[in-house]
């Protein structure tokens, strides 16, 4: 039974578009204003004799502005609308740049050649573009100098200092501290 519920409830939401559009026999209203197929005002009609002209035209009748007074509808293809809408919108994820965070672990009394390296890693992360996340792992008595670390963090900020900022100061989270560099 439950898959029958799923089966209609799946089919009542191919029958909209995400911004609850309407076809066809699902505009309510009595009048609507209707745009013609290749962009012309036709004016203010009663719904039936809308759908009468998309109809005869071979077309769909889709409620394009539901607040307007009357409503908004156009006649188009359906399918090909929704199926331009769907590749506009993949054209924009494509366009926008995703920034990764990567991270720079240390220990409080790790030593300046590893810390240089560690250096090198984080300035090739921000120069892809990455936001780099820098922490110490306090272990054990280490917790007791938490505060000893912030020089630490402060001078892996200088080093990367021309072509990182500091997004998020050094602050202490449980048994870390970190603190976050994105590109300049």
């Amino acid at each position: 039974m439950s898959d029958i519920v799923t089966l209609v409830l799946k089919h009542e939401e191919d029958k909209t578009i995400n911004n609850d559009l309407f076809i066809n026999d699902q505009i309510r209203d009595r009048e609507v204003r209707v745009v013609g197929a290749d962009g012309e005002q036709l004016g203010i009609m009663p719904t039936r004799e809308a759908l009468k002209m998309a109809e005869d035209a071979g077309l769909d009748l889709v409620k394009i502005a539901p607040k307007a007074q009357p409503p908004v509808c156009k006649i188009i293809n359906y399918n090909k609308y929704k199926y331009e809408q769907a590749r506009k919108a993949k054209e924009a994820r494509k366009k926008q740049k995703i920034v990764e965070v990567k991270e720079v672990r240390m220990s409080p009394n790790i030593d300046t050649n590893d810390l240089n390296t560690k250096i090198a890693a984080a300035r090739k992360f921000i120069e892809k573009g990455n936001k780099v996340k820098v922490s110490i792992r306090f272990r054990g008595r280490e917790m007791a100098h938490t505060k000893d670390s912030r020089p630490m963090m402060d001078d892996f900020a200088a080093q990367l200092s021309d072509i990182a900022v500091v997004d998020k100061p050094p602050k202490m989270e449980g048994r870390f501290m970190t603190m976050f560099l994105a590109k300049k």
